[in-house]
């Protein structure tokens, strides 16, 4: 049996060059929102980037170190639970992140010291921070990987690992800034969420994917472990060439749908794609079915 020669061609380092340099954009926005308006302010947004303000302020550790070293168990745990190749996405993002925070912090001087100024424009710049990293396919890790840790290990959808990682850092920030500032890191953590949401092109936290394919299979098993998402695989026939296709009905976050679409494309660049806003889903992996 001969096996394939793996090709690469120029179109693929492109896209590997444009998605490290938006992973890089977005890192270095996200280090400015940390050190013009975050870090200076005592304004803990909730996950890793949270607790790396609770330790720059009570030890003196810098932040950048901080997100590394929290992240480090993380990703070895990811490497068992999730794969390498979704440990590899975030360790990117993360790494750039730490090391534009570092970088930019002795040349960024507080833009304010306005609380409520802090938090909306400190909103504003890390949720476009963070949603170009999301938008190149990779992520900071923290919370993120955290929570697709859990929903693995644990039956905890990733969106309430998400809600739960930030709100247990949020009532930390009570006991230790102030229910004041925790406030405004609260209000800071809505604005960023609502800010990638917008970048992300869709304001839904969870989206619809229907894939007509020739490759199912593939792609199945490809959702199933890249992604923990489960998949409803349909029969289905051409209506003008009568030929037989597979469709698959995934349902994702929104974090995940750039890399369902780069799945999709190097399994079967031919298939047809519709993917929607989800406004509600219950069910396994998502919050539960209640009567009203």
């Amino acid at each position: 049996m001969r096996l394939k020669k793996l090709q690469i061609t120029k179109a693929d380092v492109k896209i590997v060059l444009i998605d490290v340099l938006g992973i890089l954009a977005g890192s270095v926005i996200l280090a400015v929102g940390m050190n013009m308006f975050m870090v200076p302010n005592m304004l803990a947004p909730g996950g890793v980037s949270g607790l790396s303000v609770f330790f720059y302020h009570i030890l003196g550790i810098p932040v950048g170190l901080t997100i590394i070293v929290l992240n480090v168990p993380l990703f070895i745990i990811g490497y068992f639970v999730l794969g390498a190749r979704v440990v590899i996405q975030s360790v990117l993002g993360t790494f750039l992140f730490s090391l534009a925070v570092e970088i930019t912090a002795p040349l960024l001087p507080p833009a304010t010291d306005d609380l409520l100024l802090a938090a909306v424009y400190g909103g504003l710049v890390m949720g476009i921070g963070v949603g170009l990293v999301f938008r190149y396919r990779s992520s900071t890790g923290g919370t993120a990987l955290l929570s697709l840790i859990l929903a693995r290990t644990a039956g905890i959808s990733p969106g309430q690992a998400l809600l739960w990682g930030d709100l247990v850092v949020l009532i930390m920030a009570v006991f230790i800034f102030g229910s004041e500032a925790a406030m405004y890191a609260a209000l800071a953590l809505f604005i960023s969420i609502k800010v990638i949401d917008a970048i992300l092109e869709g304001l839904g936290l969870s989206k619809s994917a229907i894939i007509i394919t020739s490759s199912g299979a593939e792609i199945n098993e490809r959702l199933l472990y890249e992604l923990g998402r489960g998949v409803t695989r349909i029969e289905g026939q051409g209506g003008y060439t009568g030929e037989g296709r597979e469709v698959l009905l995934c349902v994702i976050t929104r974090q995940q749908t750039a890399r369902l679409k780069s799945i999709i494309y190097e399994v079967d660049p031919q298939a047809f794609v519709i993917i929607g806003n989800a406004t509600e889903v219950h069910g396994e992996g998502f919050q539960r079915m209640q009567q009203h």
